[in-house]
């Protein structure tokens, strides 16, 4: 009974703790994925106050809670004459695996 026992850990702890590893992953790109739309949020924003927009591109780097993230800004024209397309794209690492979130919206060209 007792190297049934054995045995039945031996298979049981490996799949467990690879299921916490990944449980772990997900926490933690969770919580990476809503710093950097809080990140691509405060870029769209502040490029239409600012009107930097203008230009062609934009990008920087970002700390947000002692993580970097870098980030993009793209304004392409839209079928309305009068409007554009503002899209921030944000990148981040996550154990080692490099993610992104983009966030759109349009603006007056006035």
């Amino acid at each position: 009974e007792v190297l049934a026992a054995l045995l039945f850990m031996a298979i049981v702890i490996p799949v467990a703790m690879h299921g916490l590893q990944v449980a772990a992953r997900a926490g933690s790109l969770a919580d990476r994925k809503r710093e950097a739309v809080r990140v691509a949020e405060r870029g769209l924003n502040e490029s239409i106050v600012t009107t930097n927009w203008n230009k062609s591109a934009l990008s920087g780097t970002v700390i947000e809670a002692e993580r970097e993230y870098k980030w993009q800004l793209r304004s392409e024209s839209w079928s309305q004459t009068d409007m554009r397309l503002l899209s921030v794209q944000v990148e981040f690492p996550v154990q080692g695996q490099d993610y992104s979130v983009e966030m759109s919206t349009l603006a007056n060209v006035q």
